[in-house]
């Protein structure tokens, strides 16, 4: 009896990584269109990813690299806007310097994301998909670091993290579609 059931755990685990390995297998196949509606549907930012993903002409053919890369290539240009509109902000003699201290903080947390997202890309190009999602976990750390560091949530700069945030989260949702696991 005893056998049978060990048979019976190793055949339904059997069974679930043919299962797993064929969903990540799907998703390789697909290009395009396709895999972004495939990527974007569960998403809770859909349109947001629908439109990041096909703003690049090259998204008609794209496999999951190729959509990793411009989800990339958006954050990082994302991450410099923000950081040009930091730099603004801290010249401004009109703010409280609690305010420019925490503008500094931030300038410095958003160079970290910036380096961090092209770690990732780094990662990406060089099929170390898991340190890419590290890498992009701690843009996600230093962006939520840049947020703590500037009271108040009414800014410019908080409303563009939250897009930043967003933007990465798409990447970390391709990333792991690359590594095998359900998006």
């Amino acid at each position: 009896m005893e056998s049978k059931t060990t048979y019976l755990s190793v055949l339904a685990m059997c069974m679930w990584l043919i299962l797993v390995r064929y969903e990540a297998s799907a998703a390789e196949e697909s290009k395009g269109k396709e895999l972004i509606e495939n990527i974007c549907k569960e998403r809770g930012n859909r349109e947001l990813c629908v439109e990041v993903l096909t703003s690049d002409p090259s998204s008609a053919e794209a496999d999951l690299k190729d959509l990793a890369m411009i989800s990339l290539k958006a954050a990082a240009e994302n991450a410099r806007d923000i950081l040009v509109d930091a730099k603004k902000m801290i010249d401004n003699p009109d703010l409280e310097p609690s305010m420019q201290q925490g503008l500094a903080d931030c300038k410095e947390n958003l160079l970290d994301a910036e380096s961090q997202i092209n770690d990732a890309v780094a990662s990406i190009l060089s099929n170390n998909k898991h340190d890419a999602q590290l890498w992009l976990k701690a843009a996600l750390a230093a962006i939520d670091t840049c947020d703590n560091s500037i009271p108040g949530d009414d800014d410019i700069l908080s409303k563009r993290s939250v897009e930043f945030r967003q933007l990465c989260n798409i990447a970390v949702a391709i990333n792991k579609a690359m590594m095998g696991v359900k998006y």
